[in-house]
């Protein structure tokens, strides 16, 4: 334990790291028991949020209480194979997200209004 505290005071974490992580290309038949038995093994979780919807099956936020733990995650559980599926495991990052959700409401908006003027997409 005192190793661990001693690498704990040392360590200088680059700015993306976060106690939050987006959780990509997973089985969409994954439980939360699975997840919580993956993600567990790195640390105390917080929360798992899995996606349900169309637009965000295959997809899950895990949410570590320390910081560290979620970091070592990252480390070992990119490219872990389940079910035959590779995980893509990136630190939640609020500003890219948040860009992916505004261009698609752009798009709903701009198909909306070449429908109402009858303008067709080139």
């Amino acid at each position: 334990m005192a190793a661990l505290s001693i690498r704990r005071g040392n360590a200088r974490l680059p700015p993306e790291v976060n106690r939050v992580l987006y959780v990509r290309n997973l089985p969409f038949n994954i439980s939360s028991e699975e997840m919580y038995d993956i993600f567990g093994k790195y640390g105390a979780i917080r929360q798992i949020r899995i996606g349900t919807n169309k637009d965000t099956r295959g997809t899950a936020f895990v949410v570590y209480e320390d910081i560290y733990d979620a970091k070592n995650a990252v480390d070992h559980l990119s490219g872990f194979n389940v079910a035959n599926r590779y995980l893509i495991v990136l630190y939640y990052q609020q500003a890219k997200m948040s860009k992916k959700v505004d261009q698609r409401k752009k798009d709903e908006e701009l198909t909306k209004l070449q429908e109402k003027y009858g303008v067709k997409p080139e």
